[in-house]
């Protein structure tokens, strides 16, 4: 992570000297990409989990970056300038939302600066000695979206590295959770910054603006479908709180299982979706002890009979079902309850995750000790041991909820 920010720094550093000691080229072109830049930031998105906050900021910068011709004229900024443009229009758009605290990471300023000189840096030099000039229609448009599934692989591997080093979980499954993440509004930011540079290419300056509309109009949509999801996430919320409020469960549980099963499932590897799945499935693994007419003691039913357990597994199940959650969801809770080797793997880590924090819980203040060597020693048929192993390997790195004993 100290690696990536210092090789930004030194990159922002060199461009901004050498665009100063040369001077601007073609500073109508440069204003007119800078303002498109400051635009998409100013617009940019600050809700939770978001890939690209502003991908107008984004298809502008990686556009400019490689353009070659304004209207038939050839172009002479460099790779240097591109970064100094970018990265100022960036910072300044960024006023505005630091002020409100919602200002970008260092980490996503980081991305930026590098993606845009590794896409400029491949591009500027080789069409500046005409590597290029043979290159029409369709091959130099395949030429720049390949350029630009190259920059995007990078923009991947910047983005997975700080948090691999943060967070330390597995780099393999983050990378592919990120390359993942680029169906999403990746293509779109993609397609928009190779047209827009075919275009100004051949109509001139005024492509930006026509070509910018669409992107907009598509991060409006994507601003409200955000809206949705996260009133669903509260719906969900509320419904695991409902054992809380009604005293069947001990407060927090439901919070502690789904933070712990997602840091779980994402060191076995699970995808983004399946992540999602598995903590709404944990968040409501509980559910189904709102049908019990006397309350289990604390709320604990690992201990309970297999035949009780899956009664109430079921129950759950069909309260999901009704409640419109998902289908997906309906079955871990259903499953939670199952034999261990019949159960799918999301089923699998609610069950043991759910054993460890009634299990930490009842034990004292080394509950948490205590409740990890219990799972060790179950058999394979009560708790899955890759699934108690991760759990192990979380608690040693992660300084998650713990129980409240008592």
């Amino acid at each position: 992570m100290v690696l990536i920010r210092g090789a930004a720094l030194l990159v922002a550093l060199l461009s901004l000297t050498v665009t100063l000691w040369t001077g601007l080229a073609e500073r109508g072109t440069a204003l007119a990409f800078g303002v498109l830049v400051l635009v998409g930031e100013l617009t940019r998105w600050s809700g939770e989990q978001v890939r690209e906050a502003a991908p107008l900021g984004a298809a502008g910068a990686l556009s400019y970056a490689l353009l070659g011709e304004n209207a038939g004229r050839a172009g002479h900024h460099d790779a240097f300038q591109v970064v100094a443009v970018v990265l100022a229009a960036a910072l300044l758009g960024s006023v505005p939302h630091i002020a409100r605290g919602h200002g970008p990471t260092l980490d996503h300023l980081a991305r930026r600066v590098l993606t845009v000189f590794f896409a400029a840096v491949c591009f500027q030099p080789l069409y500046g000695r005409g590597a290029f000039r043979d290159w029409i229609g369709p091959a130099y448009a395949l030429l720049l979206v390949a350029l630009l599934a190259l920059t995007a692989l990078c923009g991947a591997v910047l983005s997975a590295a700080p948090l691999h080093c943060r967070t330390r979980w597995p780099f393999g499954p983050l990378l592919r959770e990120e390359l993942r993440g680029l169906l999403g509004i990746g293509p779109a930011v993609c397609a928009t910054g190779a047209v827009m540079a075919l275009a100004v290419a051949v109509v001139g300056l005024w492509a930006l603006p026509v070509l910018a509309v669409p992107l907009l109009l598509a991060q409006l949509s994507l601003r409200r479908y955000a809206a949705v999801r996260a009133t669903y996430r509260q719906t969900i919320a509320s419904l695991a709180r409902a054992t809380e409020v009604a005293g069947y469960t001990p407060a927090g549980h439901a919070r502690r299982v789904a933070a712990l099963s997602r840091a779980v499932g994402r060191e076995l590897g699970l995808a983004e979706p399946e992540l999602t799945v598995l903590e709404h499935a944990a968040l409501m693994h509980d559910i189904g002890q709102l049908s019990l007419v006397d309350p289990v003691p604390a709320g604990a039913t690992a201990g309970l009979p297999a035949e009780e357990q899956r009664r109430i597994a079921l129950l759950g199940g069909a309260v999901v079902r009704r409640s419109g959650v998902g289908r997906e969801v309906a079955v871990v809770v259903e499953r939670q309850a199952d034999p261990c080797p019949e159960q799918p793997l999301p089923a699998r880590i609610v069950r043991a995750v759910n054993a460890y924090d009634e299990k930490a819980r009842a034990a004292g203040p080394c509950g948490p000790l205590t409740a990890l060597e219990e799972l060790r020693l179950a058999t394979a048929d009560d708790y899955a041991p890759d699934v108690v192993e991760a759990l192990a390997r979380v608690l040693a790195r992660e300084s998650l909820p713990s129980p409240v004993t008592g």
